[in-house]
């Protein structure tokens, strides 16, 4: 499955369905369901900016989300115009693509993952859960079966 490395208070954001809009400078032509990962390092300026003072989760795969289309901005009026969606601060000017998401879903227990720049690909490995009662007795039934391998 695709995964996107999307940094902190923004992840927490998207899977909380607060965020609806990631900004980037590049587009892509993929659609459809992805995980999103947190990275090591929290942008502590806009935790503050947004008042978010929770324990937020680093250097995991937090949730999911689907990537339905791609806004293309022309101008930074533009991009100002949908700031109730992407939470971006001033750091806007280079961004030029907005990543539509919809139906987020955080999982209960992150997995821990390094990430990489751009959509990259990832496989839970099949032998990876040793014992699986006590798993699925912790994993809603949808991620326990992409972390198992019956899908």
């Amino acid at each position: 499955m695709k995964c996107l490395s999307v940094s902190q208070p923004f992840a927490e954001l998207i899977i909380s369905g607060k965020k609806t809009i990631e900004l980037r400078n590049w587009n892509t032509s993929f659609r459809g369901e992805f995980f999103i990962h947190s990275p090591i390092k929290i942008k502590v300026k806009d935790c503050k900016r947004l008042k978010i003072n929770k324990k937020l989760v680093t250097g995991a795969i937090i949730g999911k989300a689907e990537l339905y289309d791609v806004k293309k901005y022309n101008s930074i009026v533009e991009i100002r115009k949908d700031k109730k969606f992407h939470f971006a601060g001033n750091q806007i000017q280079n961004k030029k693509f907005g990543f539509l998401l919809k139906n987020p879903k955080a999982f209960r227990i992150p997995i821990p993952w390094k990430g990489q720049l751009g959509f990259f690909d990832v496989e839970i490995p099949k032998n990876a859960v040793k014992n699986k009662d006590i798993i699925s007795d912790i994993m809603d039934e949808e991620f326990r079966y992409q972390w198992i391998g019956h899908h």
